[in-house]
């Protein structure tokens, strides 16, 4: 089993074309060993490459609400208002602290998408 490094755009797509052949391969095999370590290779590749950020605040509450069929009212006791909602979720209004720590404890939404240090939103 011969696997090289990627190293550019044209290793990748050479790696993904790899991993498309070998996508039926069985654990414990030559072909799934081999398919274990191209996606190991890929996922580095991306990370490096073509990271993904978290969402800003409003992005991370609106999918939040989205999964769980929150409607803006849902978030009055988390966040205050309705006034104060509307605010938050129109990007007029930075979420505060209290704000963020009842939406994490609360609602279960990752402090880490609330907060985002230099970052509007």
């Amino acid at each position: 089993m011969t696997i090289t490094p990627i190293r550019n755009p044209r290793d990748y797509r050479r790696t993904l074309k790899d991993i498309e052949r070998l996508m039926g391969a069985r654990r414990g095999t030559a072909e799934g060993d081999r398919l274990d370590v191209l996606v190991t290779l890929v996922e580095a590749w991306e990370a490096a490459h073509y990271p993904m950020d978290l969402p800003d605040a409003v992005a991370a509450i609106r999918f939040h609400m989205d999964q769980k069929g929150l409607k803006p009212r849902d978030l009055i006791p988390y966040i205050g208002s309705r006034n104060r909602v509307s605010e938050i979720l129109n990007r007029k209004r930075p979420l505060t602290l209290k704000m963020v720590w009842r939406l994490h404890t609360g609602l279960g939404i990752p402090a880490d998408s609330l907060i985002r240090v230099g970052q509007p939103g």
